[in-house]
């Protein structure tokens, strides 16, 4: 089994403990990442917090739309830590092989009927956020704001960067992926899709 760069403190404060005791609960298995992030507390809470308040579902903003935009982001970042947490029941999210191959840039999401004409203009946005450097052609956002209200294109935003956060923080301290992909059977990933923003 791969290992991280660096191991956990020994000792990891007690609210820290409690708080990966949850975390664990909830994701079915032994999480790393805030055991490392155990070294520097101030961090480990913060981010912690940020995990907690993620947008699942939001007026018309549903399961689907969110889990498309973190499962884009993930793909866009190469980060296989996020694509294996992220790709976790993607099916009964109702996300089909063939988006999830378009995800992963092996087929163009333009060709896939199944993608709403929303679901389609959130995942290019989440492809613009995940690229460097950042790029937001106008005649985009006018589109972008002509799909989505304020509080959305918000939450759009902050569900791309936050999974850019995790995969950065993750692979920048060689945390491996947990294993739920091999249950999901997710096809080995081809990254990176370079279609034309509007």
């Amino acid at each position: 089994m791969m290992e991280a760069f660096i191991a956990p403190p020994r000792h990891i404060p007690f609210y820290l403990r409690f708080g990966i005791w949850v975390a664990e609960k909830i994701a079915k298995r032994e999480l790393l990442p805030p055991k490392l992030l155990a070294w520097y507390p101030k961090v480990a809470v913060s981010s912690g917090v940020l995990e907690a308040l993620i947008a699942y579902h939001d007026g018309r903003l549903d399961e689907r739309m969110l889990k498309l935009v973190r499962l884009q982001a993930s793909f866009a970042v190469a980060c296989p830590f996020c694509i294996d947490m992220n790709s976790a029941e993607y099916a009964q999210a109702g996300i089909s092989r063939q988006e999830l191959a378009a995800l992963q840039g092996q087929v163009d999401p333009a060709t896939v009927a199944t993608f709403s004409e929303r679901e389609q203009f959130a995942l290019e946005y989440t492809r613009l956020i995940s690229r460097a450097p950042l790029a937001f052609p106008s005649a985009f956002i006018q589109v972008l704001k002509a799909n989505f209200t304020e509080r959305e294109i918000v939450i759009l935003a902050t569900t791309a960067a936050q999974v850019n956060y995790w995969a950065r923080l993750i692979q920048a301290l060689g945390v491996p992926p947990l294993g739920y992909s091999d249950a999901c059977q997710i096809p080995s990933p081809d990254i990176r899709h370079s279609g034309p923003a509007v």
